[in-house]
């Protein structure tokens, strides 16, 4: 991981997004007069003809990508999270997901690391509320190579399709050289005496956790969940079975989010412990980013000590 090089993933959704319109022609855009925070003003000046500014409509954004869908084009709807998810849930779940159409939607600054805009577009539910809706696929990226490979993965598979990307600047968590895998976790480390499962922005947190706990003589593994939806069961049965303890760690609501679906599956498969790290049941607040991930205790510092609490 390169803590000196940071992106943004909002900004690398942007800069996929226009690679993939340069091979692909029936690749359009739409915004809801976000397009320079969502970056998809990038998509914006390379195609104009393939791009749709829909105002402050996002209703009206999410039943016009159904329409485009129904014509063989790939559309990819971008607003805030908050926006995205919420204002739009009835088109998304009645106008997208009924009728499983091949939309893709895009929803930035999602969680607390929105910073200073506060709790009413800090968006902490949208992984439970995309998550519940049937032929729903749901991304949430950790990095900016991550979240590339996810966009990508957006626009090949069919159907209905969610990304949760963020405002914040975060570590290059991987290099070239990784593969990933549609609908299946990244184990960083080996070690037996816990598991952080963690995903976007929490992913680089819990691996910096990992390496301070590691001097201290104290050996985890870090899960990056990219794939929310459809979860890696397999490798949430083997952390289980393999470690001590387990930890889920998210910049969401803790109810519903992803340790409510890691829970779901131990319950199920190989009952064990699980402890959620997360935002407990709250609004957001205004704030930086960083001081907010102290605030609601999933900082690096704060899995650092709840994991040694723990052991």
């Amino acid at each position: 991981m390169d803590l000196d090089k940071k992106q943004a993933t909002r900004q690398s959704a942007g800069e996929k997004l226009t690679s993939l319109g340069e091979k692909n022609s029936n690749i359009v855009v739409l915004d809801a007069d976000l397009a320079g925070a969502t970056k998809s003003n990038i998509f914006a000046k390379k195609f104009p003809d393939r791009f749709f500014d829909m105002g402050i409509a996002e209703q009206d954004m999410i039943a016009t990508a159904a329409g485009l869908a129904t014509c063989k084009k790939i559309p990819f709807a971008c607003s805030f999270a908050v926006f995205a998810t919420g204002r739009a849930y009835d088109q998304i779940r009645n106008s997208v997901c009924y009728p499983k159409l091949n939309v893709k939607i895009v929803g930035s600054h999602a969680g607390v690391t929105v910073g200073e805009d506060g709790g009413t577009h800090q968006m902490l539910e949208d992984i439970n509320l995309m998550k519940g809706l049937p032929n729903m696929i749901v991304f949430s990226p950790a990095d900016d190579l991550e979240t590339k490979w996810a966009i990508g993965e957006m626009a090949r598979l069919d159907g209905p399709a969610y990304i949760r990307t963020c405002r914040l600047k975060t570590p290059i968590v991987y290099d070239e050289n990784q593969k990933f895998e549609f609908g299946k976790a990244i184990q960083i480390g080996n070690g037996t005496d816990a598991t952080i499962f963690a995903t976007g922005v929490t992913v680089a947190e819990s691996i910096i956790a990992k390496e301070n706990l590691e001097k201290q003589g104290i050996n985890i593994r870090v899960i990056d969940i990219h794939t929310i939806k459809p979860i890696d069961e397999d490798m949430i049965i083997k952390c289980a079975k393999e470690t001590k303890h387990l930890i889920s760690v998210e910049d969401h609501n803790i109810i519903g989010g992803l340790g409510s679906i890691i829970a779901d599956v131990l319950s199920e498969k190989y009952p064990a412990k699980l402890v959620k790290m997360g935002i407990k049941d709250e609004f957001g607040k205004s704030g930086k980013a960083e001081e907010l991930l102290k605030n609601y205790e999933i900082d690096n510092t704060a899995i650092e000590k709840k994991v040694k609490d723990l052991i």
